[in-house]
C-alpha cells in the first residue's frame, strides 16, 4: 500500500503588513501594507494547530507549477513533491513583510534621538522618529543603524502611534549592517523572520515552500531557497503568523506581489533542504 499523502492547502487573502522589532511587543496596531493587485477581499485564513508529521516517500516525478505575477515569474514546487520534502508541518500562518525606514527618506522639524543613557545619539526628522518608534530600527544618513534599546525613558520624545517613549541603541555597522533582532544577533534580509515566540521558539530554522523558487532581487536572477531563521519578535505578530524582514522598501513591494500578504503560507519544521539556516 501507498502511505497517504496530504496536500497542503493556501489561503487567499486582504493585505496588511506586521512589525517585528523587540522582545517584549509594544501595544498599538501598524498601518496597512498597499492591497496586492486585482483588490478584493478574501476569505480570513483557517487557522490550524494541529501540527502534521511529513513522511519521506520515494520522489515523485518532479512537478513545477509557475505562477505569472506583476512581470515575475514564481516557480514553485507542486504539492505532490512538497509532500516528500520531510519535517513537522506546523499548519498555515497569516504572512507580512517588514523593512526599516531609511532616514533619507523623511523630512521634517528636528528631534532627538536618546541612548538609553539620555545622550542625544543623533537629531532626525520628526516622520522618520516616528517610524522608528514603531519598527524599532532605522537607517540613518550617514548610513550607522540604530534600534531600540529601552522604553519607558523619561528624556525620548512620545510616540505617537505607541504612546511609549523609546530610547535606542547605536549599533556597530560591521557587526549589525541590517539592525539587530530579538534574540540580540544581527538580522539578515530574507532569512529572519519574526514570529510569535510562544508558537515558534527563537533561533527554531523554518522551511516555507511558497518562497522557494521566488526571486530575491529586482531582477529575478537570484531565487529563495524557502529557508528561514526564526530572530525577531513584533507588535502585531501573534499567533500563526510569521513577518519576513526583506532590508529593502522595493522588496517588501516584489514579494507582496509575489505572494501577497494575508495569503496565508505553510510553516514546515525540521526539514532537511534548510540545514544550512542553523
Amino acid at each position: 500500500m501507498r502511505p497517504s499523502l496530504c496536500l497542503v492547502l493556501l489561503c487567499g487573502a486582504c493585505n496588511t503588513a506586521g512589525s517585528a522589532w523587540m522582545a517584549q511587543p509594544l501595544e498599538g496596531e501598524l498601518g496597512a501594507l498597499p492591497p496586492p493587485e486585482g483588490g478584493g477581499q478574501a476569505p480570513p485564513l483557517r487557522k490550524s494547530t494541529k501540527t502534521q508529521v511529513i513522511a519521506e516517500a520515494p520522489p515523485p516525478d518532479a512537478s513545477i507549477t509557475a505562477a505569472e505575477t506583476g512581470g515575475y515569474t514564481h516557480a514553485s514546487t507542486a504539492p505532490s513533491t512538497r509532500l516528500t520534502l520531510g519535517g513537522k508541518a506546523l499548519g498555515t500562518f497569516k504572512n507580512t513583510y517588514y523593512d526599516f525606514p531609511s532616514e533619507g527618506d523623511f523630512h521634517g522639524e528636528a528631534v532627538g534621538l536618546m541612548s538609553a543613557s539620555c545622550q542625544t545619539i543623533v537629531n532626525v526628522p520628526r516622520p522618520f522618529y516616528e517610524s522608528v518608534c514603531v519598527q524599532g530600527s532605522g537607517t540613518l544618513r550617514s548610513g550607522g543603524t540604530v534600534s531600540f534599546a529601552k522604553r519607558d525613558c523619561a528624556c525620548a520624545a512620545e510616540c505617537p502611534r505607541t504612546g511609549q517613549r523609546i530610547c535606542f541603541d547605536l549599533l556597530d555597522k560591521a557587526q549589525y549592517p541590517w539592525g539587530r533582532g530579538a534574540t540580540g544577533k544581527p538580522i539578515t534580509p530574507l532569512l529572519t523572520v519574526a514570529v510569535d515566540s510562544s508558537v515558534i521558539p527563537l533561533g527554531t530554522p523554518l522551511y516555507i515552500p511558497e518562497y522557494d523558487g521566488v526571486a530575491r532581487d529586482l531582477t529575478g536572477s537570484a531565487k529563495h531557497d524557502g529557508c528561514f531563521l526564526a530572530e525577531d519578535r513584533g507588535l502585531a505578530v501573534k499567533g500563526q503568523h510569521v513577518d519576513v524582514f526583506t532590508g529593502h522598501r522595493e522588496i517588501t513591494q516584489l514579494w507582496n506581489r509575489l505572494v501577497p500578504s494575508n495569503r496565508g503560507v505553510t510553516v514546515i519544521l525540521d526539514s532537511p533542504r534548510c540545514k544550512r539556516a542553523r
